[in-house]
Protein backbone atom coordinates (compact mmCIF):
# COMPACT_ATOMS: atom_id res chain seq x y z
CA UNK A 1 0.00 0.00 0.00
CA UNK A 2 1.30 3.45 -0.92
CA UNK A 3 2.24 5.86 1.83
CA UNK A 4 -0.50 8.44 2.27
CA UNK A 5 0.28 12.09 2.99
CA UNK A 6 -2.45 14.53 4.00
CA UNK A 7 -1.46 18.14 3.37
CA UNK A 8 -3.07 20.75 5.64
CA UNK A 9 -3.38 24.06 3.80
CA UNK A 10 -4.50 27.65 4.23
CA UNK A 11 -6.03 27.66 0.73
CA UNK A 12 -5.60 25.70 -2.48
CA UNK A 13 -6.45 25.38 -6.12
CA UNK A 14 -8.63 26.41 -7.90
CA UNK A 15 -7.49 29.69 -6.31
CA UNK A 16 -4.31 31.01 -7.94
CA UNK A 17 -1.46 32.31 -5.81
CA UNK A 18 2.19 31.59 -5.17
CA UNK A 19 1.01 29.50 -2.22
CA UNK A 20 -1.27 27.30 -4.34
CA UNK A 21 1.30 26.91 -7.13
CA UNK A 22 3.92 25.70 -4.64
CA UNK A 23 1.35 23.27 -3.25
CA UNK A 24 0.55 21.95 -6.73
CA UNK A 25 4.27 21.46 -7.42
CA UNK A 26 4.71 19.54 -4.16
CA UNK A 27 1.72 17.27 -4.82
CA UNK A 28 2.80 16.62 -8.41
CA UNK A 29 6.34 15.71 -7.38
CA UNK A 30 5.17 13.51 -4.51
CA UNK A 31 2.77 11.61 -6.73
CA UNK A 32 5.63 10.99 -9.16
CA UNK A 33 7.57 9.48 -6.24
CA UNK A 34 4.75 7.01 -5.59
CA UNK A 35 3.06 8.73 -2.66
CA UNK A 36 -0.70 9.06 -2.36
CA UNK A 37 -1.62 12.66 -1.55
CA UNK A 38 -4.64 14.74 -0.65
CA UNK A 39 -5.18 18.22 0.76
CA UNK A 40 -7.50 19.75 3.32
CA UNK A 41 -8.01 23.50 3.68
CA UNK A 42 -9.00 25.55 6.71
CA UNK A 43 -11.75 28.12 7.04
CA UNK A 44 -9.72 30.78 5.20
CA UNK A 45 -9.90 29.03 1.82
CA UNK A 46 -12.72 31.48 1.12
CA UNK A 47 -13.91 30.14 -2.23
CA UNK A 48 -17.25 28.63 -3.14
CA UNK A 49 -17.15 25.00 -4.10
CA UNK A 50 -18.07 21.47 -3.03
CA UNK A 51 -16.99 19.88 0.24
CA UNK A 52 -14.65 17.62 -1.73
CA UNK A 53 -13.16 19.19 -4.85
CA UNK A 54 -11.09 17.65 -7.65
CA UNK A 55 -8.70 20.13 -9.26
CA UNK A 56 -5.90 19.28 -11.72
CA UNK A 57 -6.16 15.63 -10.70
CA UNK A 58 -5.83 16.34 -6.95
CA UNK A 59 -8.43 15.92 -4.21
CA UNK A 60 -9.01 18.77 -1.77
CA UNK A 61 -11.31 18.56 1.24
CA UNK A 62 -12.85 21.70 2.76
CA UNK A 63 -13.45 22.54 6.42
CA UNK A 64 -17.11 23.49 6.90
CA UNK A 65 -18.45 26.39 8.95
CA UNK A 66 -17.11 29.75 10.04
CA UNK A 67 -15.30 30.97 13.13
CA UNK A 68 -16.86 33.80 15.13
CA UNK A 69 -15.72 35.87 18.06
CA UNK A 70 -13.09 38.47 18.93
CA UNK A 71 -9.52 38.27 17.67
CA UNK A 72 -7.64 35.51 19.44
CA UNK A 73 -10.72 33.48 20.28
CA UNK A 74 -11.73 33.42 16.62
CA UNK A 75 -8.34 32.03 15.57
CA UNK A 76 -8.48 29.40 18.31
CA UNK A 77 -11.87 28.30 17.02
CA UNK A 78 -10.42 28.12 13.50
CA UNK A 79 -7.73 25.78 14.78
CA UNK A 80 -10.35 23.61 16.47
CA UNK A 81 -12.58 23.41 13.39
CA UNK A 82 -9.68 22.42 11.15
CA UNK A 83 -8.37 19.88 13.67
CA UNK A 84 -11.81 18.25 13.87
CA UNK A 85 -12.04 18.13 10.08
CA UNK A 86 -8.59 16.52 9.85
CA UNK A 87 -9.54 13.85 12.39
CA UNK A 88 -12.80 13.07 10.61
CA UNK A 89 -11.07 12.74 7.24
CA UNK A 90 -8.15 10.76 8.67
CA UNK A 91 -10.42 8.16 10.22
CA UNK A 92 -11.89 7.57 6.76
CA UNK A 93 -8.82 7.95 4.50
CA UNK A 94 -6.14 6.94 7.06
CA UNK A 95 -3.07 8.99 6.12
CA UNK A 96 0.35 7.95 7.38
CA UNK A 97 1.65 11.50 7.86
CA UNK A 98 0.04 14.91 8.40
CA UNK A 99 2.00 17.56 6.51
CA UNK A 100 0.88 21.05 7.51
CA UNK A 101 1.90 24.23 5.71
CA UNK A 102 2.07 27.67 7.28
CA UNK A 103 0.44 29.72 8.70
CA UNK A 104 0.70 28.50 12.28
CA UNK A 105 -3.07 27.96 12.48
CA UNK A 106 -2.62 25.00 10.13
CA UNK A 107 0.37 23.72 12.06
CA UNK A 108 -1.42 23.87 15.40
CA UNK A 109 -4.52 22.15 13.97
CA UNK A 110 -2.31 19.37 12.58
CA UNK A 111 -0.49 18.97 15.90
CA UNK A 112 -3.78 18.67 17.76
CA UNK A 113 -5.15 16.16 15.24
CA UNK A 114 -1.89 14.23 15.08
CA UNK A 115 -1.85 13.69 18.82
CA UNK A 116 -5.43 12.46 18.76
CA UNK A 117 -4.78 10.11 15.84
CA UNK A 118 -1.29 9.01 16.84
CA UNK A 119 0.37 9.87 13.52
CA UNK A 120 3.42 12.08 12.91
CA UNK A 121 3.19 15.74 11.94
CA UNK A 122 5.48 17.69 9.64
CA UNK A 123 5.11 21.46 9.77
CA UNK A 124 6.43 23.42 6.80
CA UNK A 125 7.08 27.16 7.11
CA UNK A 126 6.91 29.13 3.90
CA UNK A 127 7.18 32.50 5.66
CA UNK A 128 6.72 33.90 9.15
CA UNK A 129 3.25 35.32 8.82
CA UNK A 130 3.86 38.02 11.42
CA UNK A 131 6.57 39.40 9.11
CA UNK A 132 4.33 38.98 6.07
CA UNK A 133 1.67 41.06 7.86
CA UNK A 134 4.26 43.81 8.39
CA UNK A 135 5.15 43.61 4.70
CA UNK A 136 1.46 43.87 3.78
CA UNK A 137 1.09 46.91 6.06
CA UNK A 138 -1.54 45.19 8.25
CA UNK A 139 0.54 45.38 11.44
CA UNK A 140 3.88 46.65 12.68
CA UNK A 141 6.85 44.77 14.07
CA UNK A 142 6.56 44.32 17.82
CA UNK A 143 2.81 44.96 18.01
CA UNK A 144 0.53 42.74 20.09
CA UNK A 145 -0.72 41.01 16.92
CA UNK A 146 2.87 40.48 15.80
CA UNK A 147 3.95 38.98 19.12
CA UNK A 148 0.88 36.71 19.37
CA UNK A 149 1.38 35.41 15.83
CA UNK A 150 5.04 34.72 16.60
CA UNK A 151 4.04 32.82 19.73
CA UNK A 152 1.60 30.67 17.74
CA UNK A 153 4.43 29.90 15.31
CA UNK A 154 6.68 28.82 18.19
CA UNK A 155 3.92 26.56 19.53
CA UNK A 156 3.40 24.89 16.15
CA UNK A 157 7.14 24.31 15.74
CA UNK A 158 7.40 22.89 19.25
CA UNK A 159 4.49 20.50 18.75
CA UNK A 160 5.47 19.15 15.32
CA UNK A 161 7.59 16.02 14.95
CA UNK A 162 9.64 17.61 12.17
CA UNK A 163 9.87 21.10 10.69
CA UNK A 164 10.66 22.14 7.12
CA UNK A 165 11.50 25.64 5.90
CA UNK A 166 11.84 26.94 2.38
CA UNK A 167 15.25 28.50 2.91
CA UNK A 168 18.26 28.86 5.18
CA UNK A 169 17.17 32.26 6.45
CA UNK A 170 14.02 30.85 8.07
CA UNK A 171 15.94 27.91 9.53
CA UNK A 172 18.58 30.17 11.04
CA UNK A 173 15.89 32.32 12.65
CA UNK A 174 14.25 29.26 14.24
CA UNK A 175 17.60 28.05 15.54
CA UNK A 176 18.15 31.48 17.11
CA UNK A 177 14.87 30.91 18.99
CA UNK A 178 16.22 27.71 20.49
CA UNK A 179 14.87 25.11 18.05
CA UNK A 180 17.27 22.22 17.49
CA UNK A 181 18.77 22.42 13.98
CA UNK A 182 18.40 18.62 13.72
CA UNK A 183 14.62 19.08 13.82
CA UNK A 184 14.60 21.43 10.82
CA UNK A 185 15.00 20.45 7.19
CA UNK A 186 15.04 22.71 4.14
CA UNK A 187 12.85 22.31 1.07
CA UNK A 188 13.91 25.16 -1.21
CA UNK A 189 11.44 27.03 -3.35
CA UNK A 190 11.46 25.46 -6.75
CA UNK A 191 9.80 25.03 -10.11
CA UNK A 192 8.43 22.10 -12.02
CA UNK A 193 10.77 22.19 -15.01
CA UNK A 194 8.49 19.87 -16.96
CA UNK A 195 6.15 22.86 -17.26
CA UNK A 196 8.83 25.00 -18.92
CA UNK A 197 9.71 23.89 -22.42
CA UNK A 198 11.01 26.16 -25.13
CA UNK A 199 10.25 29.81 -24.30
CA UNK A 200 7.17 31.19 -26.03
CA UNK A 201 7.94 33.36 -29.06
CA UNK A 202 7.47 37.12 -28.74
CA UNK A 203 3.94 38.16 -29.70
CA UNK A 204 4.47 41.26 -31.85
CA UNK A 205 0.74 41.96 -32.01
CA UNK A 206 0.50 42.04 -28.21
CA UNK A 207 3.62 44.21 -28.05
CA UNK A 208 2.03 46.68 -30.47
CA UNK A 209 -1.21 46.71 -28.48
CA UNK A 210 0.72 47.57 -25.34
CA UNK A 211 2.92 50.12 -27.11
CA UNK A 212 6.23 48.78 -25.78
CA UNK A 213 8.21 49.07 -29.00
CA UNK A 214 11.32 47.12 -29.97
CA UNK A 215 13.73 48.32 -27.27
CA UNK A 216 14.67 46.56 -24.02
CA UNK A 217 11.67 45.66 -21.85
CA UNK A 218 11.92 45.47 -18.06
CA UNK A 219 9.15 43.36 -16.58
CA UNK A 220 7.44 42.61 -13.29
CA UNK A 221 4.69 39.98 -13.14
CA UNK A 222 3.08 39.34 -9.78
CA UNK A 223 1.27 40.92 -6.85
CA UNK A 224 1.70 44.60 -6.08
CA UNK A 225 2.60 44.60 -2.38
CA UNK A 226 4.53 47.39 -0.67
CA UNK A 227 7.48 45.13 0.20
CA UNK A 228 8.02 44.34 -3.50
CA UNK A 229 9.55 47.81 -3.91
CA UNK A 230 7.78 48.55 -7.19
CA UNK A 231 7.70 52.26 -6.37
CA UNK A 232 11.51 52.16 -6.50
CA UNK A 233 11.37 50.45 -9.89
CA UNK A 234 9.08 53.16 -11.28
CA UNK A 235 11.30 55.84 -9.72
CA UNK A 236 14.30 54.26 -11.46
CA UNK A 237 12.80 54.55 -14.93
CA UNK A 238 13.74 58.19 -15.71
CA UNK A 239 17.39 57.43 -14.88
CA UNK A 240 17.30 54.22 -16.92
CA UNK A 241 15.73 55.98 -19.91
CA UNK A 242 18.53 58.57 -19.80
CA UNK A 243 21.01 55.80 -20.63
CA UNK A 244 18.72 53.68 -22.80
CA UNK A 245 15.97 55.90 -24.25
CA UNK A 246 14.03 53.08 -25.90
CA UNK A 247 13.56 51.07 -22.65
CA UNK A 248 10.03 50.26 -21.45
CA UNK A 249 8.65 48.92 -18.17
CA UNK A 250 5.86 46.33 -18.28
CA UNK A 251 3.90 45.87 -15.03
CA UNK A 252 1.59 42.84 -15.05
CA UNK A 253 -0.62 42.11 -12.04
CA UNK A 254 -2.39 43.96 -9.27
CA UNK A 255 -2.74 44.22 -5.53
CA UNK A 256 -2.91 46.65 -2.61
CA UNK A 257 -0.41 49.11 -4.13
CA UNK A 258 -2.00 49.10 -7.60
CA UNK A 259 -3.68 52.51 -7.44
CA UNK A 260 -0.67 54.28 -5.88
CA UNK A 261 1.73 52.73 -8.40
CA UNK A 262 -0.41 53.68 -11.37
CA UNK A 263 -0.63 57.24 -10.08
CA UNK A 264 3.15 57.31 -9.67
CA UNK A 265 3.61 55.95 -13.19
CA UNK A 266 1.25 58.52 -14.69
CA UNK A 267 3.13 61.35 -12.95
CA UNK A 268 6.55 60.09 -14.11
CA UNK A 269 8.41 62.18 -16.70
CA UNK A 270 8.70 58.95 -18.69
CA UNK A 271 5.07 57.90 -18.23
CA UNK A 272 4.90 56.82 -21.89
CA UNK A 273 7.50 54.13 -21.12
CA UNK A 274 5.58 52.64 -18.17
CA UNK A 275 2.75 50.21 -18.95
CA UNK A 276 0.23 48.54 -16.62
CA UNK A 277 -1.82 45.63 -17.92
CA UNK A 278 -3.79 44.73 -14.80
CA UNK A 279 -4.19 41.11 -13.84
CA UNK A 280 -4.11 38.61 -16.70
CA UNK A 281 -5.37 35.00 -16.80
CA UNK A 282 -2.72 32.53 -15.62
CA UNK A 283 -2.92 30.79 -18.99
CA UNK A 284 -1.78 34.03 -20.65
CA UNK A 285 1.16 34.86 -18.39
CA UNK A 286 3.75 33.26 -20.68
CA UNK A 287 2.76 35.66 -23.49
CA UNK A 288 3.74 38.59 -21.26
CA UNK A 289 6.95 36.94 -20.06
CA UNK A 290 7.89 36.56 -23.73
CA UNK A 291 7.76 40.35 -24.21
CA UNK A 292 10.34 41.01 -21.51
CA UNK A 293 14.13 40.94 -21.57
CA UNK A 294 14.87 41.52 -17.88
CA UNK A 295 12.61 40.64 -14.95
CA UNK A 296 13.12 43.06 -12.05
CA UNK A 297 12.51 42.26 -8.37
CA UNK A 298 13.35 45.37 -6.32
CA UNK A 299 12.18 44.08 -2.92
CA UNK A 300 12.62 46.45 0.02
CA UNK A 301 14.91 45.51 2.91
CA UNK A 302 12.93 43.93 5.77
CA UNK A 303 12.83 40.82 7.94
CA UNK A 304 10.42 39.28 5.45
CA UNK A 305 12.58 39.85 2.39
CA UNK A 306 15.82 38.95 4.18
CA UNK A 307 14.48 35.65 5.53
CA UNK A 308 12.21 34.41 2.72
CA UNK A 309 13.13 33.31 -0.80
CA UNK A 310 10.55 34.29 -3.43
CA UNK A 311 9.34 32.02 -6.22
CA UNK A 312 9.10 34.51 -9.09
CA UNK A 313 12.84 34.89 -9.82
CA UNK A 314 13.14 31.11 -10.15
CA UNK A 315 10.23 31.00 -12.58
CA UNK A 316 11.85 33.78 -14.60
CA UNK A 317 15.20 31.97 -14.74
CA UNK A 318 13.42 28.76 -15.75
CA UNK A 319 11.89 30.70 -18.65
CA UNK A 320 15.34 31.92 -19.72
CA UNK A 321 14.80 35.49 -18.57
CA UNK A 322 17.50 37.73 -17.16
CA UNK A 323 16.92 38.61 -13.52
CA UNK A 324 17.85 41.80 -11.67
CA UNK A 325 16.98 41.83 -7.97
CA UNK A 326 17.63 43.82 -4.84
CA UNK A 327 20.43 42.58 -2.63
CA UNK A 328 18.29 41.18 0.20
CA UNK A 329 18.83 37.84 1.91
CA UNK A 330 16.04 36.03 0.11
CA UNK A 331 17.46 36.95 -3.28
CA UNK A 332 21.05 36.14 -2.33
CA UNK A 333 19.99 32.54 -1.61
CA UNK A 334 18.65 32.22 -5.17
CA UNK A 335 21.28 33.83 -7.36
CA UNK A 336 24.94 34.77 -7.67
CA UNK A 337 25.65 38.36 -8.65
CA UNK A 338 27.17 38.65 -12.12
CA UNK A 339 26.79 34.95 -12.89
CA UNK A 340 23.10 33.98 -12.77
CA UNK A 341 21.73 37.52 -12.50
CA UNK A 342 22.54 40.88 -10.95
CA UNK A 343 21.93 42.28 -7.46
CA UNK A 344 21.59 45.95 -6.53
CA UNK A 345 21.24 47.95 -3.32
CA UNK A 346 17.64 47.77 -2.00
CA UNK A 347 15.52 50.90 -1.44
CA UNK A 348 17.68 52.82 -3.92
CA UNK A 349 16.12 53.73 -7.31
CA UNK A 350 19.46 55.04 -8.63
CA UNK A 351 21.17 51.72 -7.85
CA UNK A 352 18.30 49.86 -9.50
CA UNK A 353 18.54 52.01 -12.63
CA UNK A 354 22.32 51.59 -12.83
CA UNK A 355 22.10 47.80 -12.47
CA UNK A 356 19.46 47.55 -15.18
CA UNK A 357 21.37 49.87 -17.52
CA UNK A 358 24.61 47.98 -16.98
CA UNK A 359 22.86 44.68 -17.70
CA UNK A 360 21.43 46.09 -20.92
CA UNK A 361 24.98 47.13 -21.87
CA UNK A 362 26.08 43.49 -21.46
CA UNK A 363 23.81 42.22 -24.23
CA UNK A 364 26.61 40.06 -25.67
CA UNK A 365 26.62 38.09 -22.37
CA UNK A 366 22.87 37.61 -22.10
CA UNK A 367 22.78 34.09 -23.49
CA UNK A 368 25.51 32.83 -21.16
CA UNK A 369 23.88 34.45 -18.10
CA UNK A 370 20.51 32.94 -19.01
CA UNK A 371 22.09 29.54 -19.57
CA UNK A 372 23.86 29.56 -16.19
CA UNK A 373 20.66 30.66 -14.46
CA UNK A 374 18.60 27.89 -16.04
CA UNK A 375 21.27 25.35 -15.14
CA UNK A 376 21.25 26.57 -11.53
CA UNK A 377 17.47 26.17 -11.33
CA UNK A 378 17.75 22.65 -12.71
CA UNK A 379 20.44 21.59 -10.26
CA UNK A 380 19.16 23.25 -7.08
CA UNK A 381 15.48 24.15 -7.52
CA UNK A 382 13.80 21.37 -9.53
CA UNK A 383 10.82 20.01 -7.61
CA UNK A 384 11.12 16.51 -9.02
CA UNK A 385 14.67 16.27 -7.67
CA UNK A 386 14.18 18.08 -4.36
CA UNK A 387 10.99 16.23 -3.42
CA UNK A 388 13.18 13.33 -2.32
CA UNK A 389 13.99 15.45 0.74
CA UNK A 390 10.42 14.92 1.89
CA UNK A 391 10.74 11.15 1.54
CA UNK A 392 13.71 11.12 3.91
CA UNK A 393 11.74 13.03 6.55
CA UNK A 394 8.63 10.86 6.19
CA UNK A 395 10.60 7.62 6.31
CA UNK A 396 12.48 8.72 9.41
CA UNK A 397 9.25 9.54 11.25
CA UNK A 398 7.47 6.37 10.15
CA UNK A 399 10.48 4.23 11.09
CA UNK A 400 9.86 5.21 14.70
CA UNK A 401 7.00 2.71 14.61
CA UNK A 402 3.24 2.77 14.04
CA UNK A 403 1.12 4.26 16.79
CA UNK A 404 -1.42 2.16 18.59
CA UNK A 405 -3.72 5.19 18.63
CA UNK A 406 -4.12 5.17 14.86
CA UNK A 407 -4.77 1.47 14.73
CA UNK A 408 -7.64 1.86 17.20
CA UNK A 409 -9.11 5.04 15.70
CA UNK A 410 -12.62 4.46 14.51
Amino acid sequence: MMTRILHILDHSLPLHSGYTFRTRAILTAQQALGLEVRGITGLRHGADGPAVEEVDGFTFHRTPGAAQGPAGLREWREIGALADAIVALAREWRPDVLHAHSPALDGLAAVRAGKKLGIPVVYEIRAFWEDAAVGNLTTRQGSLKYRLTRQLENMAVSGADAVMTICQGLKDDLVSRGVSPEKIGIMPNGVDLTMFGEPVARDDVLAEELGIGDGPVIGFIGSFYDYEGLDDLIAAMPLLVERHPDTHLLMVGGGPMDEALQAQGSASPVANAIHFTGRVPHSQVERYYALTDIMAYPRKQSRLTDLVTPLKPLEAMAQMKLVAASNVGGHRELMTHGETGVLFTPDDPAACAAALADLIDRRAEWNSIRGRAREHVGSAHDWHRNANNYLCVYQTLLAQGPSSLMSTAA
